[in-house]
């Protein structure tokens, strides 16, 4: 069948190491519609690392420029776009997902989570820890913590633990409220 492009964005919603970035890449490829993620432009909005960012002006100064790098989303439909992981924890960007598309959430074990994390730590990712516990049992309160609010914002919760990226992205692409996104005729 035929894709057109969406008149929404296709969000990509879960915690940190779950693939929203891998996933969002290859959706891109398939779809033709243009991958965004929101950490990489908001290193490049401040012009520093989110680490730095951490350190420099703190957790709550990065959630702003978050919010901000969502609003400006507004005109740039349609793009996959991979959200940071504590996206989800402003009631106003939760608001925005809903206005602005479909929410495809990426779950995995926090088991799984912590063991990309620390693979990724380290390449590029840069990410600072956000608790002082074992990165495990950081990530399985984290998780808990935020269930409730990434059950909220998801139209679609997709299994990210077994399976390869591209699995990953075959099974979003066969969901119902995905093939109405993309205008795909069967």
């Amino acid at each position: 069948g035929r894709m057109t492009p969406p008149e929404r964005h296709l969000f990509l919603v879960g915690f940190r190491g779950c693939g929203k970035s891998t996933v969002a890449r290859l959706l891109a490829e398939r779809t033709g519609v243009r991958a965004i993620d929101t950490d990489r432009r908001i290193v490049e909005n401040a012009g520093m690392s989110i680490r730095e960012i951490f350190e420099r002006q703190g957790e709550s100064s990065f959630r702003d420029l978050e919010t901000a790098a969502i609003a400006e989303l507004t005109d740039e439909l349609p793009a996959i776009v991979a959200l940071g992981g504590g996206a989800i924890l402003r009631e106003e960007n939760r608001e925005m997902l809903r206005r602005l598309g479909v929410v495809v959430r990426l779950v995995a074990s926090p088991e799984t989570l912590a063991e990309r994390i620390a693979r990724d730590a380290a390449s590029t990712s840069d990410r600072p820890p956000l608790t002082s516990l074992p990165p495990v049992e950081e990530v399985r309160r984290l998780v808990a913590e935020r269930e409730p609010l990434y059950r909220e914002s998801a139209d679609v919760t997709i299994d990210a633990e077994a399976g390869t990226p591209d699995r990953i992205v075959a099974t979003i692409l066969a969901e119902p409220l995905v093939r109405r996104l993309f205008g795909h005729r069967p």
